[in-house]
């Protein structure tokens, strides 16, 4: 069975050199095992026959009997068709081909029957199919459920007619030749215990299907499995790591944190900062090493949290860092900080690329004799040169920012692994989290500290364009600072500097200077000219900032009070949301206008009104999965999901991931190393498991 799994592509009837190229480019199939785990994306029920007049332009694939009464090719050169009137005896509709003119009169003569199948459309009144399906129906291969598998395909590959029919009369020859059943990959128990199929009989059942029940049934088994095997491959190296790697004991509250919480702390903590320090407590005191992920929407106090972790490694003996993405974080990070800490004899510094030679040396040598208890800084921090006395604990903003290398070089600075604690202002949605993340613990800030205003949402069209600068004329009048972002797609500025341009001149002629100063910040600009631009901004030198999405994650300016977001239908929805929370960090009500077109597709309609509709970025989060599916969130630039999942969605099949993984942790609990008899194939098929599987337990 293997030998006949593993045989290149090539080698199946229908297949040959040419499409097995196709084949390999587009679809990443290979052998005849990628073949059979290329599942079908939806099914079409044939077991319907419609009369000509009962078809609407709104019906999905619909399947007609009936007979060709003649052709006739329509217009001239690379707009040619050919159209056949089709018949069923009570009505008629049109058939159209753009491509295959001169064939198709000849394979589907006249006044025979045929079974046509396919989408219909209205086109000059008339109900027409384009491009069908059409069958002979003495010779059409009746299946048994009528339910027709529906397969991902590539312009590319219809131009080679390896149309979605066509990859399923492969998978047709494919598994009709199997040698054998297929290898069962669950124990026998757990197939009892949950009622799975048997692997076999669902991967059969998966692309030709007897009914809808058994394809129900096939889709829950493969499902499971693939998400099943993610989460026991992940728990099993969260168990190994947690017993591999000690930790420093940070055994006691002292000094330190005590005067901070009496006499520094500006205002209450939230009950959701208490419960987060308390599991960070509870790590650092355990003699493992924390690997905590610090989950927390825009402004919900991450980096208080941050600080009293950082106190309590200080009152333990310890040295802390925090690493931020760029330097205007990491300024704005070492400003609040040290005003927090004022007067509790703590000294922090700040180490970035534009930190002076003469103030280099003085902070390496307090590292290496323990004097500095914290630095602040950029990349800076994993150069060679600096070298800690003691590090304990480790910081890391906005994670997703810097590469697993960059960040691992961090933990080689101490002789025991340093804690490690990694923020992100990204909400990440739990099923994610837990197949991203799963491997490290999850913490989450889900509440706004007192005082925070919620920020108002409005969607608005290009035609009120004077109506905002209205707003804004107003706003700015009050002491406000205004945002205007203009999209940038596929990290490409050039299809997208015209936007900004054009859109700076209109807005400088709407608030003209010396009345009104505006920066700009975008991609083209060398990170000097960016910096300085921000920092007129952020000193209020500005009034308004026109820029690209390369403002920064994380910088506050209290006094920015309103988001305008041009072109908003073309950003994706947790990048909005980003957007929107460079505002609202002050006091002040602050607004987010979503600037549109007329023109919206449905799913950017959608994003437009979740966004209207809710300020809660894991409802947001949760949102854009169903929507995009997961897309490369993980953010280390080498990847998206870590699995290549074939069948499993992460935004729709949440109940089936917990359920996954709630018995890979009871099995795990039981059997860390899998060596229990009834355990074995599970053992084997991890060991199987993807070798360039990153281990994000011990780096982060």
């Amino acid at each position: 069975m293997q030998q006949y799994l593993k045989q290149d592509i090539q080698f199946l009837p229908g297949v040959g050199p040419k499409r097995a190229e196709l084949l390999r480019d587009e679809l990443k199939i290979q052998t005849f095992e990628d073949l059979i785990t290329y599942y079908p994306y939806k099914y079409i029920d044939r077991s319907r026959f419609y009369k000509i007049s009962e078809i609407t332009a709104d019906l999905p694939y619909i399947q007609i009997k009936g007979i060709i009464k003649g052709y006739r090719a329509i217009g001239k050169g690379r707009g040619q068709r050919l159209v056949a009137d089709f018949t069923d005896g009570e009505g008629h509709l049109e058939l159209v081909w753009f491509r295959g003119a001169r064939w198709i009169p000849e394979t589907y003569p006249l006044e025979r029957e045929y079974v046509v199948f396919g989408k219909p459309t209205l086109y000059n009144r008339r109900i027409n199919i384009i491009h069908p399906e059409i069958d002979d129906p003495s010779k059409q291969q009746i299946l048994k459920s009528k339910l027709q598998p529906v397969y991902s395909t590539t312009e590319k590959l219809k131009d080679n007619y390896l149309t979605s029919k066509a990859i399923s009369k492969l998978m047709s020859n494919v598994i009709r030749k199997l040698p054998a059943k297929f290898e069962e990959t669950l124990p026998s128990w757990l197939i009892q215990k949950l009622n799975l199929l048997n692997l076999d009989t669902a991967l059969r059942q998966i692309h030709f299907p007897d009914s809808p029940i058994q394809y129900q049934k096939a889709e829950f088994r493969l499902k499971f499995e693939e998400l099943f095997y993610i989460q026991l491959h992940i728990l099993q190296g969260k168990e190994i790591n947690s017993r591999s790697f000690r930790g420093n004991v940070f055994e006691k509250v002292g000094d330190y944190f005590n005067t901070f919480f009496r006499k520094n702390l500006p205002f209450e903590l939230t009950g959701a900062q208490k419960r987060v320090m308390k599991e960070i407590r509870r790590d650092t005191g355990s003699g493992r090493q924390m690997n905590r992920l610090l989950q927390g929407d825009v402004g919900s106090g991450k980096t208080l949290v941050a600080l009293m972790s950082v106190l309590i490694a200080a009152d333990n003996g310890f040295q802390s860092c925090i690493m931020a993405p760029t330097e205007i974080l990491a300024n704005q990070h070492y400003r609040s900080i040290s005003a927090f800490l004022e007067g509790l004899g703590l000294d922090v510094e700040l180490l970035t690329g534009s930190t002076k030679k003469s103030d280099r040396d003085r902070i390496h040598e307090n590292l290496r004799n323990g004097s500095l208890r914290i630095l602040i800084g950029t990349h800076a921090l994993i150069e060679d040169v600096v070298q800690f006395n003691n590090l304990g604990l480790v910081i890391i903003d906005e994670q997703h920012r810097f590469g697993v290398a960059q960040r691992a070089r961090l933990w080689k600075k101490a002789d025991i692994l340093p804690h490690v604690l990694v923020m992100t202002a990204t909400p990440i949605p739990r099923t994610l989290a837990m197949t991203l993340y799963g491997d490290l613990d999850v913490s989450v800030i889900d509440e706004l500290p007192p005082g925070r205003k919620p920020i108002i949402t409005r969607h608005t069209y290009d035609s009120k364009r004077l109506e905002v600068f209205g707003f804004l004329t107003k706003e700015i009048a009050r002491g406000r600072q205004v945002y205007i972002v203009y999209p940038l797609i596929q990290e490409s500025e050039k299809m997208d500097y015209k936007d900004l341009e054009d859109g700076y001149v209109s807005i400088t002629r709407a608030f003209p200077p010396p009345q009104y100063a505006v920066s700009v910040v975008h991609g083209r600009m060398k990170p000097e000219e960016k910096e300085i631009s921000m920092r007129h901004f952020i000193a209020g030198r500005t009034h308004i900032m026109v820029a690209t999405t390369v403002i920064e994650v994380g910088v506050d300016v209290p006094n920015a009070s309103i988001m305008v977001i041009e072109s908003a239908e073309r950003f994706g929805l947790s990048q909005l949301h980003q957007l929107r929370g460079r505002v609202g960090r002050g006091a002040d009500q602050s607004y987010c206008i979503l600037m549109t077109g007329y023109k919206i597709s449905e799913e950017g309609k959608k994003r437009i009104e979740t966004m209207v509709r809710t300020n809660d970025g894991f409802e947001i989060a949760e949102e854009d999965l169903r929507l995009r599916g997961p897309g490369t969130i993980e953010g280390t630039q080498q990847s998206g999901v870590p699995f290549n999942l074939k069948i499993a969605h992460l935004g729709r099949d949440g109940q089936i991931l917990q359920l996954a993984r709630d018995i890979a942790e009871k099995i795990i609990e039981e059997d860390p190393e899998l060596k229990l008899e009834k355990n074995h194939l599970f053992a084997r098929h991890v060991k199987r498991g993807d070798p360039n599987r990153l281990n994000w337990g011990s780096i982060s």
